[in-house]
Order: C-alpha cells, then structure tokens, then sequence
C-alpha cells in the first residue's frame, strides 16, 4: 500500500420580466459520471481549494458523481489521505452533502515531485486499488491544476510511467487549463509534450468562459429561433463589438501578470473562443466535432494585421496609471506589487478585426478588454444599421442609437434586444426601448462554469473543449500584435483608473464613424 494510504472503510428585471418556463432539470436525471479515478496534479493548490473541490461538492449534491468515482490528489506538499479528505472537507463551506462526505472519505493522496518516476510509481499502485477496490474500471482522468510549465513534463511522465495509455474499454483523458503555451511555437511545443503521452482525442483543454450559461445560449439563440438567423449577417449587421471589462487590478498577481499581459490572459483565448461562436456558421449537427470545425473555420476567416501600419492603426494597448476619487484612490499598475517600475506590460487591449467570409465580410469587429475599468462587464453587442428614413422622425431621433441585440455574459446574465419606439405623449418622439431576458427568470439555478467542465470531462463531452487547431489558429491572430509591440520601443498609452481605457482606443472606433457602446 502506498505511503500514507489508509485500510478502505423569479427576480424582475428592467421593464417587465419574461418567465421562461421549462422542467425542472438536474445531473441526477440528465448527465452522470462514469466509474473512474479523478486524479488532480495541484492538488494541494489554490485553484483545486478554491474552484475544483467545491465544484465536486456541488455535482456530488446533485447526484453526478456515482460511487464508483474516486478522487486521487497528487502535489508536492506531504500529506496522509486523511489529511487530504479533511483539506477536500475545508475547502467547502457548510455541511456538503452525504455523497461528499463519502467521496472525500475514500479520497487517496500521492505526494512527490512532479518530475520523479517514484511519484508515478505510486500514482500506479493506488489507481490499481481503485479499480480493486472502488469500481474505477480503469478510466482515468487527470486534472492538470499545476502551473503551465509543469504541463508538459507532467504528461511525459504519465506516458514513461505506462499510465496514458487506457486498456480494453477503459478512457483515459488529461485536462489542462489555459493559457495554452505562450505564443504559437510554445503552443506547438507544448502540444509535442502532450503528444508524446496522449493522442488529440484523449487531451481537454479548458476555456470556462465557454462552460457560463449566456455563452452555451448563443448556440440556442442562434439556432434554436428561426427570427435571428435571416439577420445574422453583413446586409443587415454594421458592427460587432466584444467587451470583457474589469473593475479590480493585478492585485497580487503583478508578477504572473507581468509575463502575460491582457492579449495572452483575455484576447488569445476568452474573446476569441466567445467570437468564433458568436460569429460562425450553422454547424452540420450539435455532434461536438462540428461546432469545433465551424468555431475553426471562422478562426481561420480572421484576417491576421501582419503589417506595422496595419497593426498600427487597428490594435491598441494601454497600461492604467492611479486614478479614481480622492475616497477610493485606486494605485497604478507599476505601483502594484510585483510589477516592474519601468513596466511596458499591457493591462488593456482595443483591436479592430475584419472576418473575410461571405458572412461576414465588410463588417468590422471590435474587441475589448482591459482592468482597471468603470464597470465589471462581459458582453457581446450585435449593432444593426441604421434605418434609411430617419428624417421621417425630424428631431426626435436624433443622437439616437442604432438597434441591438446584446448577450450579457457577466454580472447579469442575459439577453437585450435594443429598438426605437415611441414616447407616450402628444409628440411623436422616439428613444430607445429594450426588451430584456435574463437566466434569473428561469427556476433552474445556472451551474458553475467549473461543474460543467468538470462533469463534460469525466463524461467525455468536448463541445466546450478547445482542440490544438484552434490553439494554433488563436495565436496566429495575436502573435504578430505582440510582436510588434514587444520590438521598436514604442511607449505604452496610459489611461487613469477607472475610465475606459486610453484615447487611442476611442480613436481606433471613430475613424470608422462609430464608438464603443460603453465610453463614459
């Protein structure tokens, strides 16, 4: 027995509030895990304490995790397996429910470096309880919650060790969390490493974006309703505008941050993921492959900025300085600690991209995020054009805004359809009105993005599981702009805290007679 093992023993929203009605679903009735050994690289990190164990406590409650799942830890800090059960225990608060408290019962921990044969060694022989003792039927899943440069030699080391390779009907599959390589020739590296162990189909790489309620919507709004689809597209469309806004800084992360910068920790992954959905062509089925090729195609319609004067004038950064009000002075991103006082690290991103298909061609999409912002806020805003008879309103409609259709990913979630009608009253004037759904009308509670990749990994559902050509693809987008950033030294535009980012930024959007649809 390995070291440490133990013997076994409804809320109104704006205007009136729709109620979407619907039966009462959950994972007991709809979706449940296969026997098998959930196996967490990190175990005894932050982000297992923090998003992994209480999202198990939770699909525990909901009847996901049969008895036949076994959660094995593996770190560097020593510990017994019941310490590592009264850790899984702490981690959430309150009283989980009795299939929690059984799960962490039966928890198994392997302690050792990550890079030491003897570690996997162990690994082995628990899983071979496991299977003996729990049911686990050989299937594995391992859960990669380590630092990015531990990936790789993680993954070559399971596959020295004999342990990526499932036997009979058993699966095996590896997750892995973004970022994914620092630029396309790590990714391609990195993927190599993964290579080396595990085969395309077997490897899971996280975005959770993809996994929050309002992002899986987009393929019910568009393909579920036949009224958007005859819009979707450049005759009626005038822009798109992707928004990922935050309010806090680098905080204590100046030092991670100072080696990622906005475009690799937001655009590279979240905004682009969130656009290829929003964006892409009707799939041939909801079979996962082929959402993954059409989310590929429109990856491959972006138009790269390869030119200096392209990048030049369609890609912005910036870098928040102190600002805010004299209650609530807020510090400037090289004042953080952590950060270099010379600093040239991006907090902020604004860029103009084209998609050249028969879509979309002609119509821009702008992209935004940055920290240090006036509102926390991820949306996705579709702008209509502008009606031709205008002045049949005379001063009524001026200043007013074009139509849109708005997808709220964060904090409310939901949905607005923006439209020009007319003010009650003798005059006839007209303002805008929206029509506004959230998911809070729904009796359903929304899962955490963390449940659901979670639970589609021990199922084996990819749909939301990045595969390496979109990681390739991704890169190919956003490694020119870094480059060009990176060389020349170009001073980084500066924007106080909390405003909206850099003038350059407003810029960008008004040489093309529009503006961002937050700006003030």
């Amino acid at each position: 027995m390995a070291a440490g093992a133990r013997a076994p023993g409804s809320k109104p929203v704006r205007g009136r509030s729709i109620r979407a009605s619907s039966r009462c679903m959950n994972a007991t009735t709809d979706r449940r895990s296969p026997p098998c050994a959930l196996v967490i690289f990190g175990a005894s990190g932050d982000l297992t304490a923090r998003k992994l164990l209480p999202a198990l406590a939770r699909l525990a409650g909901y009847g996901a995790l049969p008895t036949e799942v076994t959660l094995v830890g593996v770190a560097r800090t020593p510990m017994t397996d019941d310490e590592f059960a009264d850790r899984c225990r702490r981690s959430v608060s309150g009283d989980g429910p009795p299939r929690w408290e059984d799960l962490t019962a039966a928890a198994r921990y392997v302690s050792g470096d990550y890079d030491d044969p003897a570690t996997y060694q162990r690994l082995s022989e628990v899983l071979a309880e496991c299977d003996q003792r729990n049911g686990t039927a050989g299937n594995r899943v391992y859960y990669f919650a380590t630092p990015p440069r531990l990936f790789g030699p993680i993954a070559v080391s399971l596959g020295k060790a004999g342990l990526s390779v499932p036997a009979g009907d058993s699966f095996i599959r590896a997750v892995i969390e973004k970022p994914f390589g620092w630029d396309e020739t790590s990714a391609r590296e990195l993927y190599a490493e993964l290579s080396s162990a595990f085969v395309e189909d077997q490897i899971f790489r996280i975005d959770h974006y993809l996994a929050k309620e309002t992002v899986q919507n987009l393929l019910a709004l568009r393909f579920a309703n036949s009224i958007f689809e005859p819009i979707w597209n450049r005759t009626w469309v005038d822009n798109v505008q992707i928004t990922v806004a935050e309010t806090l800084g680098v905080g204590e992360r100046g030092g991670f941050y100072e080696t990622t910068g906005a475009m690799r920790d937001i655009v590279q992954n979240h905004v682009l993921q969130v656009l290829s959905l929003f964006l892409m062509e009707p799939p041939t089925s909801f079979h996962s492959e082929a959402i993954r090729d059409e989310k590929v195609k429109l990856l491959r319609a972006i138009r790269p900025l390869d030119e200096e004067a392209e990048i030049a004038a369609n890609a912005v950064r910036g870098q928040y300085t102190r600002g805010g009000t004299r209650e609530d002075l807020m510090p400037g991103y090289r004042d953080e600690p952590g950060v270099d006082p010379l600093s040239a690290t991006e907090t902020f991103v604004a860029m103009r991209l084209e998609v050249q298909n028969w879509r979309w061609t002609g119509v821009p999409v702008y992209v935004r995020t940055g920290k240090r912002l006036p509102a926390r806020l991820t949306e996705v805003a579709m702008q209509f054009h502008r009606p031709p008879q205008l002045p049949l309103f005379p001063g009524t409609a001026e200043g007013l805004e074009p139509d849109a259709l708005i997808v709220r990913v964060q904090p409310d979630e939901g949905l607005s359809l923006r439209f020009g009608a007319k003010v009650p009253g003798h005059a006839f004037r007209v303002q805008k009105a929206s029509m506004d759904f959230s998911y809070e009308s729904f009796e359903e509670q929304s899962p955490d993005a963390y449940e659901r990749v979670i639970l589609d990994a021990l199922i084996g559902d990819p749909t939301l599981f990045i595969r390496a050509d979109e990681v390739a693809r991704s890169w190919r987008i956003v490694d020119p702009v870094m480059q060009y950033w990176a060389g020349g030294g170009r001073p980084i535009p500066l924007y106080q805290a909390a405003t909206w980012g850099p003038s350059e930024a407003d810029a960008l959007i008004a040489r093309d007679g529009r503006r961002w649809r937050h700006s003030a």
